[in-house]
């Protein structure tokens, strides 16, 4: 850019060029290659973390055929026991939530069976008050099922968007809806291979998640709670074809696949993270052979072991092995794999140099809720927004959501060689960026994120949808306007 402007003779007031005192083109750099660079959307990222609200919220009140859907009446119970009874907690509360690729719907599952598909427009519509009617109704989903079984987690399929799944820890079965066809029932149950003991029977192993595959409408993996992760590829049967093993008969709780269907990572009980990879040997061929093939994983990472390195964590903390909920892959970092655990702990881990970047370690649930360290029955799944590299996490002891800065650098607030005496430097330019917590009406149990603009749709544990976005205002003056942006700044300042 600089070279293209005309340097004028420097005057004797003025013996420098005005142009070298200028601050570099920042935004017309972005403006003429299209796009921000990753360092300038961390820099706004503050002002974007600031703007989240809760503006939303949509309780599941819905009804089949006249009558109460089993989500509605399980709250309603729910309520009438005053929330105390463990019972009513395990059958209460939205478990999965998912974006399609494009934006357009949301789907939820619950608890207690129920699959809803909603448009987001409608929501987002209804939240603003852009939309006649305040209150939501049967006629604002496009798709409301009940299955008659506890349901765990909702995946769209990539390569088709017509279609979602869902599963249970209870079951064996991965149900695949089309939201075309206005039916009840699944258009494909995939089923995994019994497992028998030497007794002759059967062993229940339940499915915990789902992932796609982006190059195939016909494959997919689901992990099950006996260790394994199991593949179909839908135009053979409806049995696996293969087995991804971690020599271990712990539950797996997430996994995850990288942008190339090439490595797959899953984790679980005892707080470690597998990766097979698909490519070499006869992985790759693995969805040809039809046959059911075992493998072992490639590499693995004890997460308990890599927050023993961490030396400032160590000196405050007694580190231990703990459950992992869940882990989700950066959509603007591809190496960043995010991982959250059962005492409320979020992290990153580098999987190009296998150390954990960041951390994020709230105060555990128990010291506002000593009942809470007993009610494990639901995970919780956090998400990416899609860009800044910004961690969406339900709080696991109060009502609301931490937003978390895991950029990857040492500028992060959460990064683990953060040097918090260099950012309390004035002279220092270093923007100073922070973490930010949001308040919310209800607890939180999953997040998902809008891929394009970062809306926030939140389900949480007394099964409501809450939307988490820029609340809109209208100014009657320019004066009104003014004396808004002085409040806000005022605000800053005292944070």
């Amino acid at each position: 850019m600089e070279k293209y402007v005309v340097k004028c003779p420097p005057s004797p007031d003025n013996p420098k060029p005005s142009f070298l005192c200028r601050p570099p083109w920042k935004r017309s750099t972005a403006e003429l290659v299209g796009r921000y660079s990753p360092k300038y959307r961390h820099d706004v990222s503050a002002l974007l973390l600031e703007s989240y609200s809760e503006i939303g919220t949509f309780p599941h009140e819905y009804q089949i055929g006249g009558l109460a859907c089993q989500t509605h009446m399980n709250r309603v119970i729910s309520i009438a026991y005053g929330n105390t009874s463990q019972i009513t907690r395990r059958r209460d509360g939205i478990s999965g939530l998912e974006f399609d690729s494009k934006g357009i719907y949301v789907a939820s599952v619950t608890k207690s069976g129920c699959l809803t598909v909603h448009d987001f427009e409608t929501l987002y519509c209804l939240s603003n008050g852009s939309s006649p009617c305040l209150k939501e109704d049967d006629t604002k989903h496009l798709l409301h099922l009940s299955t008659n079984q506890q349901l765990d987690v909702v995946r769209w399929n990539v390569s088709n968007q017509d279609e979602v799944a869902c599963t249970s820890v209870q079951s064996n079965e991965v149900l695949i809806f089309d939201i075309g066809y206005v039916s009840s029932e699944p258009v494909e149950v995939l089923r995994k291979r019994p497992t028998v003991t030497v007794h002759g029977f059967e062993v229940p192993r339940g499915l915990s998640d789902i992932a796609f595959t982006s190059s195939d409408k016909s494959r997919l993996l689901a992990s099950d709670m006996s260790g394994a992760i199991n593949l179909w590829d839908r135009r053979v049967g409806n049995l696996p074809c293969l087995d991804l093993s971690t020599n271990s008969l712990s539950n797996l709780n997430s996994i995850q696949l990288n942008v190339e269907n090439q490595i797959v990572f899953g984790a679980g009980k005892h707080g470690i993270i597998y990766a097979w990879d698909l490519r070499g040997g006869r992985t790759s061929c693995a969805f040809q052979s039809h046959k059911e093939v075992s493998h072992s994983p490639l590499t693995s990472w004890k997460l308990a072991s890599l927050l023993e390195g961490i030396a400032s964590l160590k000196a405050q903390s007694d580190i231990r092995s703990k459950e992992i909920h869940s882990i989700d892959l950066d959509p603007s970092c591809p190496y960043q794999l995010a991982f959250h655990l059962d005492d409320g702990w979020s992290g990153v881990l580098d999987t190009n140099n296998s150390q954990v970047t960041h951390m994020h370690c709230p105060p555990p649930a128990w010291l506002n809720d000593p009942d809470m360290s007993n009610n494990c029955s639901t995970l919780r799944r956090p998400s990416w927004l899609p860009t800044s590299s910004i961690y969406a996490v339900g709080s696991s002891s109060d009502d609301g959501i931490h937003l978390l800065d895991f950029y990857p650098r040492p500028v992060s607030a959460c990064h683990v060689d953060l040097n918090e005496e260099i950012q309390s430097i004035p002279d220092v330019k270093i923007k100073k960026s922070r973490n930010r917590f949001i308040p919310l009406s209800e607890g939180v149990s999953v997040c998902a994120a809008h891929p394009l603009n970062g809306t926030i749709i939140a389900g949480t544990k007394q099964s409501s949808l809450l939307v988490i976005s820029q609340r809109r205002q209208s100014f009657g003056s320019i004066d009104d306007y003014n004396s808004t942006n002085k409040d806000l700044s005022a605000e800053q300042k005292l944070d």
